[in-house]
């Protein structure tokens, strides 16, 4: 049995097209991933009021496992956010919130408050149970730009005690990889570079990426992992895949009767196996969110905003939160 040995590489050629290739691959692998499927991410109406678009939820599990829910909060009208997402309890999960432009205020049962500003992240682990508010600011303009993921944990990590971990726009290192590929790395590699959040039990990976037009770029991932994009900007075909009809498409209603080799804002490309994503432009740029973690394979019981793993563990934290047993570590109000 032979083992091979490789090491991540960068370098910059150019194909028969003409278009910059942007190669960051580990030369130990060489399967590229195709596309599973692609959703359209959909209007929603979440906490107190907010306008937002939903990527995938609920309906999707065991789907993205580890991971459950994608939304896309980004307006220019305040009163589609300002009434945000008032006092709630979470348990069992993991919350990832990046904002791009304006602020999000928040707060928590035990006294913790702070600013998620544009650039900044905030992951925080629920675990056992915490009661907290995240209210939607937008910037002087009035523009509410950001995302919030959701990851599940483990059975053996739902009770563990609440912690943040937030992370400054300064603090999310950025590298441009030649060709002109620029990333930024919230969690995982690129680049030699590693993000500021680690040793989280699903092993994420969290990428910001731009790709300049008529170029292509490759990045390794890893073998087993549940990988997916959502573009932000601009468009682009992944997996050298320009038949819209190879794959299967989730449109925003049954109306929606577009579908185009390239694919554009507000769209997510889930991928199948294999140890490499490829992503290619045309006449424009692009920017999506490169997302990936180690499945769980647990069962999920999910209610609202708490995730366990049985109907009779979603009967208890709902029991404890009515009579004020929710909380297990800290303060309740």
């Amino acid at each position: 049995m032979s083992l091979a040995i490789g090491k991540i590489i960068q370098y910059l050629r150019s194909d028969r097209e003409g278009r910059h290739l942007i190669i960051e691959e580990d030369t130990a692998m060489d399967r590229a991933r195709r596309i599973l499927k692609v959703l359209k991410s959909r209007p929603t109406l979440e906490g107190a009021g907010v306008h937002l678009k939903r990527a995938f939820g609920n309906s999707e599990v065991p789907m993205f496992d580890p991971f459950l829910l994608l939304d896309d909060f980004r307006s220019k009208n305040p009163k589609h956010y300002e009434k945000g997402f008032p006092w709630h309890p979470h348990r069992g999960i993991e919350t990832i919130t990046y904002v791009l432009h304006g602020r999000v205020e928040h707060g928590d049962n035990m006294g913790n408050k702070g600013i998620i500003s544009s650039g900044d992240v905030q992951w925080m682990t629920a675990g056992s149970g915490i009661i907290h508010q995240e209210m939607p600011k937008g910037d002087p303009d009035g523009v509410m730009f950001g995302f919030q993921l959701w990851a599940n944990l483990p059975a053996s990590q739902k009770m563990t005690p609440p912690r943040y971990r937030d992370v400054k726009n300064e603090q999310v290192p950025e590298v441009v990889l030649k060709g002109g590929a620029t990333i930024r790395i919230i969690c995982g590699e690129a680049g030699g570079k590693k993000g500021p959040v680690r040793d989280i039990v699903i092993d994420p990976e969290y990428l910001d990426i731009r790709i300049p037009a008529q170029s292509e770029f490759v990045h390794p991932v890893k073998k087993g992992h549940t990988v997916f994009a959502y573009i932000i900007e601009g468009k682009a075909y992944f997996c050298g895949e320009k038949n819209p009809f190879s794959y299967e498409v989730q449109g925003v209603n049954y109306f929606d009767i577009q579908r185009e080799p390239f694919l554009d804002n507000e769209t997510l490309i889930l991928f199948d196996e294999g140890d490499q994503v490829r992503v290619s432009t045309g006449d424009e740029p692009v920017r999506f969110l490169l997302v990936s973690g180690k499945p769980l394979g647990e069962p999920v019981a999910w209610y609202g905003p708490i995730v366990m793993n049985t109907q009779e563990e979603l009967r208890i934290a709902f029991e404890e939160y009515r009579n004020g047993t929710f909380i297990k570590h800290g303060k309740t109000f």
